[in-house]
């Protein structure tokens, strides 16, 4: 860790008025254009970046961040070459698999948010198997979203409440009744969100979620984030005043 974010990260574990978001959301980008700049597949990019999730989600549990969020695998991403999508399935696999242990031994709970229904069987049932054996963990909640676009979660949250009855009556449909039918019904919505590799937009991830979220754009490929640059959002995120469309202070 530099010098710099020692003293930050000190100020994060001693100053009671330093504000941990409670939930981050992170767009994952530049897997592929990282390992390309390094002669090799883009599926190494990908390794790697498995790798950093894996980090980031331990620094943000030992930070006091209540939920993490990241941006796996969009509705979109079906249009890459049919290699690449099958190494990204299989790299999915694998951490499905892996990680049961140590969720075990960290207290961490993950649920997957997306249409799932469009993986193969065998990734759906070891996601399902996740989900179940880490319900009742208390620590950080982990979620990660495969197959997932922000309108088509709005899509499918109205047809859930259509199919429920819940849109019978016009004057009872509200913002708390949709929100109740989407994929991260339960989970606050981000605080912060952070976006990799100096890309400045929200490419269909959490329509709804982000409403009032700040944002923190990094110039860094996903597999080049770090503590250190976990620190800066942070530290960014703590320089906001978060008005929620009122005048502030």
């Amino acid at each position: 860790m530099s010098s710099e974010n020692k003293s930050v990260w000190n100020t994060l574990n001693k100053t009671e008025d330093w504000k941990i978001p409670a939930h981050i959301a992170i767009i994952m980008d530049g897997n592929g254009r990282w390992a390309k700049k390094r002669g090799m597949p883009r599926t190494f990019g990908h390794t790697q970046g498995a790798k950093v999730v894996e980090q980031i989600l331990e620094d943000a549990d030992a930070l006091g961040v209540r939920y993490l969020t990241v941006y796996a695998f969009s509705t979109e991403n079906w249009s890459r070459p049919a290699a690449e999508v099958k190494a990204l399935m299989n790299l999915l696999r694998r951490y499905m698999k892996t990680s049961l242990a140590k969720c075990a031994k960290n207290n961490v709970r993950i649920r997957v948010i997306g249409d799932k229904s469009m993986l193969e069987k065998d990734l759906q049932e070891a996601i399902a198997n996740l989900e179940k054996e880490t319900a009742s963990n208390t620590g950080i909640s982990f979620q990660i979203a495969i197959n997932y676009g922000g309108r088509d979660e709005i899509v499918r949250a109205v047809r859930r409440a259509a199919e429920a009855g819940l849109l019978n009556d016009p004057g009872k449909i509200d913002a708390e009744l949709l929100d109740g039918c989407l994929d991260t019904a339960g989970i606050p919505d981000p605080d912060l969100l952070i976006r990799t590799c100096g890309e400045q937009r929200i490419s269909n991830f959490l329509l709804w979620q982000i409403a009032y979220s700040e944002m923190y754009f990094t110039p860094k490929a996903w597999p080049e984030f770090d503590r250190d640059e976990l620190i800066r959002a942070i530290d960014a995120y703590n320089h906001r005043e978060r008005r929620y469309g009122g005048l502030g202070s």
